[in-house]
Protein backbone atom coordinates (compact mmCIF):
# COMPACT_ATOMS: atom_id res chain seq x y z
CA UNK A 1 0.00 0.00 0.00
CA UNK A 2 3.04 2.67 0.85
CA UNK A 3 4.41 2.14 -2.49
CA UNK A 4 0.29 3.04 -4.25
CA UNK A 5 0.80 5.87 -2.35
CA UNK A 6 4.00 7.29 -3.45
CA UNK A 7 2.82 6.68 -6.48
CA UNK A 8 -0.15 8.74 -6.21
CA UNK A 9 2.09 11.32 -4.64
CA UNK A 10 4.11 11.42 -7.53
CA UNK A 11 1.69 11.90 -9.89
CA UNK A 12 -0.28 14.20 -8.17
CA UNK A 13 2.89 16.46 -7.81
CA UNK A 14 3.67 15.83 -11.89
CA UNK A 15 -0.08 17.16 -12.36
CA UNK A 16 0.28 20.35 -9.83
CA UNK A 17 3.62 21.40 -11.93
CA UNK A 18 1.40 20.58 -15.39
CA UNK A 19 -1.57 23.11 -14.16
CA UNK A 20 1.23 25.46 -12.65
CA UNK A 21 2.89 25.97 -16.18
CA UNK A 22 -0.66 26.03 -17.88
CA UNK A 23 -1.84 28.43 -15.65
CA UNK A 24 1.56 30.44 -16.17
CA UNK A 25 0.72 30.29 -20.48
CA UNK A 26 -2.18 31.30 -20.25
CA UNK A 27 -1.30 34.43 -18.45
CA UNK A 28 0.78 35.20 -20.73
CA UNK A 29 -1.51 34.68 -23.26
CA UNK A 30 -4.08 36.61 -22.08
CA UNK A 31 -1.69 39.59 -21.43
CA UNK A 32 -0.77 38.93 -25.22
CA UNK A 33 -4.37 39.25 -26.19
CA UNK A 34 -5.06 42.25 -24.41
CA UNK A 35 -2.12 43.89 -26.36
CA UNK A 36 -3.40 42.90 -29.54
CA UNK A 37 -6.72 43.71 -28.83
CA UNK A 38 -5.59 47.44 -28.09
CA UNK A 39 -3.66 47.43 -31.26
CA UNK A 40 -6.42 46.66 -33.06
CA UNK A 41 -8.71 49.21 -31.89
CA UNK A 42 -5.74 51.83 -32.69
CA UNK A 43 -5.65 50.81 -36.20
CA UNK A 44 -9.39 50.48 -36.63
CA UNK A 45 -9.25 54.44 -35.49
CA UNK A 46 -6.45 55.08 -37.91
CA UNK A 47 -8.81 53.58 -40.80
CA UNK A 48 -11.48 55.51 -39.94
CA UNK A 49 -9.64 58.81 -39.46
CA UNK A 50 -8.24 57.71 -43.59
CA UNK A 51 -11.50 57.12 -44.60
CA UNK A 52 -13.17 60.27 -43.50
CA UNK A 53 -10.10 62.10 -44.78
CA UNK A 54 -10.45 60.32 -48.31
CA UNK A 55 -14.11 61.74 -48.35
CA UNK A 56 -13.69 65.11 -47.49
CA UNK A 57 -10.83 65.48 -50.09
CA UNK A 58 -13.07 63.84 -52.25
CA UNK A 59 -16.21 66.14 -52.15
CA UNK A 60 -17.25 67.81 -55.48
CA UNK A 61 -16.98 71.01 -55.45
CA UNK A 62 -20.61 73.29 -54.89
CA UNK A 63 -20.49 74.35 -58.55
CA UNK A 64 -19.67 70.98 -60.37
Amino acid sequence: MNNGMKKLEEITSHLQNDVSQLSSEIYSQQKEINSLKLEINKLKNIIIDLENNIESTNQKPPHY
